[in-house]
């Protein structure tokens, strides 16, 4: 019989032990965020969830379950996946406890207790328990869907992270540099935090998190703004301290444009294996201190042959917006305690 203990939101410990003693090769690990789950911004995005599930106005449960019944609903993957998402468990049954609470009664009292090698992260075998809710029948079954839909998702995110991680990592590069897997702002809008969290758990990397967290000049910027060296300019000249220079090329005239302005990043956007491969060497030579990313319609067949090129990022909007949901499952049933 497997040893539980009491799972809480500030998981930090456990993944520092987790970084500290895995198995798995250092150029696979990451180091994964904690997650605020009682912040204002997470609270508010969960109760929005609750709400427009009408879960405190459950009409099935309240008509067919008796409230005093007490129960216990064991979260289950349903196939091999890295999980993400486990603090949310907890989370939404206390946002739950209290709108469901009548005028002066106490929140429903529940725990969640996991296995302490099972944290978000962590890869989990085809019917593996993930936790354990201990709370009232009703409060288990009116959270049920929206638990499962913000995990489901966010295993799903840190799952196909992992596997694009795994492929890079097996591409030799003659340049022996690790390609890093980088997010993207595709995201769900209202969902970005967690998303990119999710990314963070299947061990890629998160680019920008919005449009004030760095100067990243793209095609339409460069079209609208008069030119490649005109913006690259301006941005270099107004910038803050301490900012990069980001900016995006797509013809070999743009890259060396890119190269002669000095920019502090090239993003080589759309191009074929072999096409990054003559830019990268073409920057390593002009700007050797530039950091160099591929982008553009990257899938798990072909990254590896961008990473044999020998950049250092490779950004993949798929992960957010195209990542498969994780199949997992909740069982319930009914206990004394």
């Amino acid at each position: 019989m497997r040893k539980f203990h009491l799972f809480t939101t500030n998981f930090a410990d456990l993944l520092t032990r987790w970084l500290a003693d895995s198995l798995a090769p250092p150029l696979l690990r990451c180091k994964i965020p904690s997650m605020d789950w009682k912040s204002r911004r997470i609270t508010t995005l969960l109760e929005a969830a609750l709400l427009e599930d009408k879960a405190a106005n459950d009409v099935t449960t309240a008509l067919t379950i008796d409230p005093a019944l007490r129960a216990t609903g064991t979260i289950i993957a349903k196939e091999s996946c890295v999980v993400a998402g486990i603090g949310c468990i907890s989370a939404f049954l206390s946002i739950f406890s209290r709108m469901a609470a009548k005028p002066g009664q106490s929140p429903s009292r529940f725990e969640v207790v996991s296995h302490p090698e099972i944290f978000d992260g962590v890869r989990m075998r085809k019917g593996q328990a993930i936790a354990v809710i201990r709370a009232n029948a009703s409060s288990i079954l009116s959270t049920e869907r929206v638990i499962l839909n913000l995990m489901q998702r966010m295993s799903g995110i840190a799952t196909l992270t992992n596997q694009f991680v795994l492929a890079v990592a097996a591409a030799k590069s003659k340049t022996r540099i690790q390609t890093k897997i980088l997010d993207t702002r595709k995201t769900i809008p209202g969902l970005r935090s967690l998303d990119k969290y999710a990314v963070c758990c299947g061990g890629g990397l998160n680019h920008r998190h919005d449009l004030q967290d760095g100067i990243l000049i793209k095609n339409n910027h460069i079209s609208l703004g008069g030119g490649l060296p005109a913006v690259l300019e301006r941005a270099l000249a107004a910038r803050k301290p301490g900012q990069l220079v980001q900016i995006e090329v797509r013809t070999d005239a743009e890259l060396g444009q890119a190269i002669a302005g000095g920019a502090d990043s090239l993003l080589l956007d759309n191009m074929t294996p072999k096409e990054v491969a003559h830019a990268v060497k073409i920057i390593r030579k002009g700007l050797p201190k530039a950091t160099i990313e591929a982008s553009g319609n990257m899938n798990l067949k072909t990254v590896a042959d961008y990473a044999k090129t020998g950049v250092d990022f490779i950004s993949v909007g798929a992960l957010t917006h195209s990542a498969p949901a994780v199949d997992l499952s909740m069982r319930i049933s009914a206990a004394a305690f």
